[in-house]
């Protein structure tokens, strides 16, 4: 036989989980000729196959003895071409990854419940602004306003794709609308066709029939990654309200005629349907695979309802709009598409859960640090809080409420660009080409500049950040880099990495600039102080509005790249390895959580690589790897742990997942991870992205060892006379002589090759 490849299962595995940018399983293993042992495609376990024969030595794969083994995840985030799609659905992960950084603080049950239902509701509104900025380009810009009799969509120089929509129907409104409502139609399909596809793929994993029940830290507990039936629930509910929510865009001009009045009511009574669903704490609960409880019956018939009325309704309003309705009706102009209100309440419904959850998460942070003061948990450091006092939370929802405004605003100025002068509703003569959109639209556009100055502004306080931080740090070097300017040049690196940590201060700067802006431009629109049509309000707008143009065409054509080439999406791959490894826990449109798909997958792998108390895995996880291990062996059983050992490296769980994920990943998670298996942990200073699990124990900082963490020299210390070698930064911690010696160190299980 040609070859040779280990198949057994028995004695030692090293099983190496890789981190962000999908690593191919040749660099996992550090062999040229990887090959898939089990799984598929898209995730698999590969192992080394040797060209020439049975091989011997120390390393190398023994049958029944030791061998190494690499399991590849990337594909699910980096791997499919409709991840071009998925970079319109930022805001969407942006709010999910919000939900998990909520306080959760013993006593707060209450409050907290009343958040994640106001954190529901917000993303379900986000879903309506996304829905609503394609309807509002289709239904609105092109159908009520650039196809009208004499207006731009009518002249010669138009598209013929749309030219024919006013030729044949200039005078009758309702059937262009009709036709329109088709595109926003065609997106909700295409975004429910995603959802569906990637939850029948990742979402219904089954875990293994252990039957262990529901104990121990938030992270511990299987329903985690058991989330099928609610993200099927919400599901319905976002696709419903989409749906109704273009309907009432056909049918509210024509509210003041009896048919339009019903159907408007109808679709109307779908959205609030939907948004008193998500409100429901049922709709989003996971249950454990073996804990016994079901889902209300009730609820899910609403469900069921709920998705064939939502089609009914819109079905039957488009086919009275093609019917024809009234081409004059009282109230509405030329210039804008008139509705209901439904606009402006979602907008206020906004503004007032943002306000809400600022509260709501402001007290559940002083009941955290409350509780924080009266009981320290061990492993804690004196000092140490979550990151922005537990407020991060509300900082990301609101980033991802300010990302979706701007890809809606940027469709909106797009199309009033594309197929006319994009106009301000206040200064509505001459029509001419103009397609008309609100004022609040065009204040929120000179938001955009006011961001740029200030993410300008923060750049410049973190230079000198880290100028200042790079001195003391070659002062504390010089004992160690000894060679000419080393320890400058050293403390540049460490400085740089540091820069993670203020992350925070980029969150926060940005967010504050961003609601005290909307705040201001809400208070100017309702009060009708003035117009941006001129001044410097105006500049800025019309800055904004370009920028944010930019943004969507600049988003479009990455997209478009990102589809056929295969690098490009192991880099843009690295967003959703960071963001979708949570559940889709409030929004069920975002890209799908990965973790659902590969901890069962792991937990099956690691209970028949250790079968019997002979055997031992060793799980070696890198940056995000590192944080799937961990969540991994609190899923283990008793027995399994005894035959498990973890070794991380260039891992994010203190520096980033414990400070924003502190009710997961904070001391009580991290506690349970190194009692549950013996841990060891390496880092490394120069890491940006990595650190020390518990405390540093670096020599500069006079660390005391904590029995899990080490440290790694990088750059390495170089002999007297010799130049100062390349930083590794966050890679090649698996080549670094320190990973053997911690592996060697952790392998109980010593049998004679």
């Amino acid at each position: 036989m040609d070859g040779f490849i280990d198949r057994t299962n028995g004695g030692m595995t090293e099983l190496r989980v890789h981190g962000v940018s999908g690593t191919p399983p040749a660099g996992i293993l550090n062999h040229p000729t990887p090959r898939l042992v089990a799984g598929d495609g898209i995730t698999g376990f590969y192992r080394r196959w040797w060209a020439s024969g049975r091989p011997s030595g120390e390393h190398p794969d023994v049958p029944g003895v030791r061998r190494r083994e690499a399991y590849a995840w990337g594909y699910l985030t980096s791997g499919g071409r409709t991840i071009a799609l998925w970079l319109l659905l930022l805001p969407f992960s942006l709010a999910n990854l919000s939900y998990f950084m909520l306080p959760r603080p013993v006593g707060g049950a209450r409050l907290r419940h009343a958040a994640e239902a106001a954190q529901r509701l917000f993303a379900l509104l986000l879903t309506g602004t996304f829905v609503g900025a394609v309807t509002r380009a289709s239904v609105d810009l092109i159908g009520w306003q650039c196809t009208a009799a004499g207006r731009a969509c009518t002249l010669d120089t138009a598209p013929v794709w749309v030219n024919w929509l006013g030729a044949l129907w200039g005078e009758e409104p309702s059937r262009r609308l009709a036709v329109t409502a088709l595109v926003p139609l065609l997106v909700v399909v295409l975004l429910w066709w995603i959802a569906r596809r990637t939850w029948q793929r990742d979402e219904n994993t089954p875990p293994p029939p252990d039957g262990r029940p529901a104990t121990g830290v938030l992270l511990a507990r299987p329903r985690l990654w058991h989330g099928g039936p609610p993200v099927w629930r919400l599901r319905v509910v976002h696709v419903s309200f989409s749906i109704a929510s273009i309907g009432v865009a056909v049918s509210g001009p024509f509210a003041a005629t009896t048919r339009g009045l019903v159907l408007v009511v109808a679709n109307a009574v779908v959205q609030v349907a939907a948004a008193v669903l998500v409100l429901l704490p049922s709709i989003a609960r996971r249950l454990d695979p073996a804990g016994g409880r079901r889902t209300p019956p009730a609820l899910s018939f609403a469900c069921h309802v709920l998705r064939v009325a939502a089609p009914v309704v819109f079905l039957a309003t488009a086919g009275v709009a093609l019917a024809g309705m009234p081409a004059a009706v009282p109230g509405t102009s030329v210039w804008r598409l008139p509705g209901v209100g439904i606009g402006t309440f979602q907008l206020a419904l906004t503004i007032a859960l943002g306000l809400f959850l600022l509260v709501a998460t402001a007290g559940l942070a002083r009941m955290d640090r409350r509780a924080r003061r009266g009981k320290r948990q061990p492993g804690e450091q004196p000092g140490e809080r979550p990151a922005m006092g537990g407020m991060a939370t509300w900082f990301v929802l609101m980033v991802a409420a300010g990302a979706a405004n701007v890809l809606a605003l940027g469709v909106l100025f797009w199309t009033a660009s594309f197929f006319g002068v994009p106009g301000i509703a206040a200064a509505r003569e001459p029509v001419g080409r103009k397609l008309f959109l609100d004022d609040q639209v065009w204040w929120t556009a000179a938001l955009v500049p006011l961001l740029a100055l200030g993410l300008a502004a923060v750049a410049g306080v973190l230079w000198l950040i880290r100028k200042g931080q790079a001195v003391l740090l070659a002062r504390d070097l010089k004992a160690y880099y000894t060679e000419r300017d080393d320890a400058e040049a050293v403390g540049r690196i460490w400085a740089l990495a540091a820069l993670t940590d203020r992350a925070g201060l980029v969150l926060g700067v940005l967010t504050g600039i961003g609601a005290a802006g909307s705040a201001v431009v809400t208070v100017i629109y309702g009060l009708r102080l003035f117009t941006p049509d001129g001044g410097v309000a105006g500049l800025l707008a019309t800055i904004g509005s370009w920028v944010m143009v930019a943004v969507v065409v600049g988003l479009v054509l990455v997209g478009r790249r990102t589809y056929r080439d295969r690098r490009l999406r192991r880099t843009i791959g690295i967003l959703w390895d960071i963001s979708t490894f949570w559940p889709r826990a409030v929004h069920p449109l975002a890209p799908p959580c990965y973790t659902e798909r590969v901890v069962p997958e792991l937990l099956s792998r690691v209970g028949r690589l250790a079968a019997t108390e002979r055997d031992q895995v060793v799980l070696s996880g890198h940056s995000q790897g590192s944080v799937i291990a961990a969540a991994l062996v609190l899923q283990l059983g008793s027995e399994q742990r005894a035959r498990v050992r973890l070794l991380t490296h260039g891992s994010p769980l203190r520096r980033l997942y414990a400070s924003f994920f502190p009710a997961y990943f904070g001391a009580p998670g991290l506690n349970a991870v190194r009692e549950a298996v013996t841990w060891c942990n390496l880092y490394r200073m120069s890491d940006p992205i990595g650190g020390p699990a518990f405390r540093r124990v670096d020599p500069p900082s006079g660390g005391q060892p904590d029995g899990v963490d080490q440290f790694c020299w990088d750059p390495r210390l170089p002999a007297p006379g010799e130049p100062l070698p390349e930083a590794e930064w966050h890679s090649g911690y698996w080549l670094d002589p320190v990973y053997d010696e911690a592996l060697n160190r952790l392998i109980t299980v010593k049998p004679a090759a």
